[in-house]
């Protein structure tokens, strides 16, 4: 049977609608960073390091749910899970736009945190219930691309809003988008195939059929590790230090970038808006380039490595040309390339190093820790821009990106390529 001849109704409901929904929780997420470009730490009395704890106590909230919401889509519905998370990070990222203090912000930020911590596993249990282990991979893919989608979307809309209005209207215009996100998960997402109004017969018994087979291999795989026992494992604090690591430079660098542009170019916010698309445009090429050589050598490790290196060596740059504008903002363009060209890659490691069955827990560990470099990421910019420079601040999150590239390369030689067929006989047949 040939794959291309069964019908495509997954990727034109279950792909644009998952994209979507993340392009918009990601925007409510990041929008802080151009609330506070605008005006918001002057007008709450915040400093800057009160300002990266803000941006940054997200991910402190973003951890409640992680866990938990993985299992909530797995036992229950993803869908309904995913629809009351709609209606509450929404709602919180309205009264966002009516806060008067420091402390009623650094709530709502931590409650949206919460809001929209389970999401990204269900959309993960979603497109794992959806496309079978040949397609998973490009189904993962395109889902991640939705981070530099939103980076590109939420720049101009968001300096398009703060010149004709104010930080407040930022949060209350792109929390009401979020709201009627509803309208458009109800009627497209479905938790199961089978559960699907829209789906064709043959489409259908496709996906029942590869999902019989994938049941089938996991059983003789199939290992007793307990979840005490994955803590134990070196290999996994390798991984969720790797993470973490790349998460502060990430985070560190998305939320500061406004400022940063605007300090640099000592333009308007409309312009710092427009600006932003750049180092986003960057980001598409660089996840579309870096997967690609991934998977023609094999070579996982290496090329999780070299885009935190490159990260930390633009970023650099850009700090030391801050005297030449374009030349800096070329290297920022340069950190676009590599700010997310290492997450599809990192996401296929786990699977090399532990069973299908381990992996899975595995990975949920590791967003859950790992996701804390989001708050740390943003947090020692502010700090140390408060105490010493927004340099000084920027050559911290280098020093991070350092340590997670030496980690990198210090994985198992599977990770690089080598020996793949004499793993379990499996090879890269666990890929996911």
């Amino acid at each position: 049977m040939l794959v291309t001849k069964v019908p495509n109704g997954r990727w034109i409901h279950i792909i644009p609608t998952t994209i979507l929904v993340y392009i918009v929780a990601y925007m409510d997420r990041t929008n802080i960073a151009f609330a506070i470009a605008g005006g918001m730490d002057k007008d709450l009395g915040m400093t800057s390091t009160i300002a990266g704890l803000a941006a940054g106590i997200f991910f402190i909230g973003y951890m409640v749910l992680q866990v938990p919401g993985g299992m909530i889509a797995e036992k229950g519905s993803a869908k309904r899970f995913i629809a009351w998370s709609i209606l509450a990070w929404g709602g919180l990222a309205v009264i966002s736009g009516f806060v008067q203090s420091p402390t009623q912000l650094l709530m709502i930020r931590f409650l949206l945190g919460v809001a929209e911590g389970g999401i990204w596993p269900a959309i993960l249990v979603i497109i794992s219930n959806w496309f079978p282990n040949e397609e998973r991979g490009r189904a993962n893919a395109f889902f991640i691309m939705n981070i530099a989608i939103a980076s590109i979307i939420t720049g101009p809309l968001s300096g398009w809003i703060l010149t004709f209005s104010n930080w407040r209207m930022v949060f209350i215009i792109e929390g009401i988008i979020s709201l009627a996100l509803i309208v458009i998960w109800l009627p497209f997402i479905y938790d199961k195939p089978e559960d699907a109004k829209w789906i064709s017969k043959e489409e259908l018994d496709y996906l029942l059929r590869k999902r019989r087979e994938e049941q089938e291999k996991i059983k003789e795989i199939q290992t007793n590790t307990s979840f005490i026992g994955i803590l134990k494992k070196a290999n996994t604090w390798k991984l969720i230090f790797i993470y973490f690591f790349y998460q502060t430079g990430i985070y560190g660098f998305s939320l500061w970038l406004p400022t940063i542009i605007k300090e640099l170019t000592h333009t308007g916010m409309g312009n710092v808006g427009l600006l932003s698309i750049f180092p986003y445009i960057g980001t598409i090429v660089g996840l579309y380039l870096f997967a690609q050589l991934s998977d023609r050598s094999m070579n996982r490790k290496l090329y999780t490595a070299l885009p935190m290196i490159c990260f930390a060596i633009c970023l650099f740059f850009s700090v030391e040309f801050t005297s030449h504008i374009w030349i800096s903002f070329a290297f920022l363009i340069g950190c676009g390339v590599f700010l997310q060209s290492a997450s599809s890659i990192f996401w296929t490691i786990p699977p090399l190093l532990f069973s299908p069955e381990v992996a899975g827990r595995t990975r949920g560990l590791i967003n859950a820790l790992g996701n804390l470099g989001g708050f740390l990421g943003p947090y020692i910019v502010g700090w140390l821009t408060a105490n010493y420079s927004q340099n000084i601040g920027i050559y911290g999150l280098i020093c991070f990106l350092i340590v997670g590239f030496i980690l990198t390369m210090l994985l198992p030689n599977i990770t690089s390529g080598k020996s793949l067929s004499t793993v379990n006989g499996k090879g890269l047949h666990h890929h996911r």
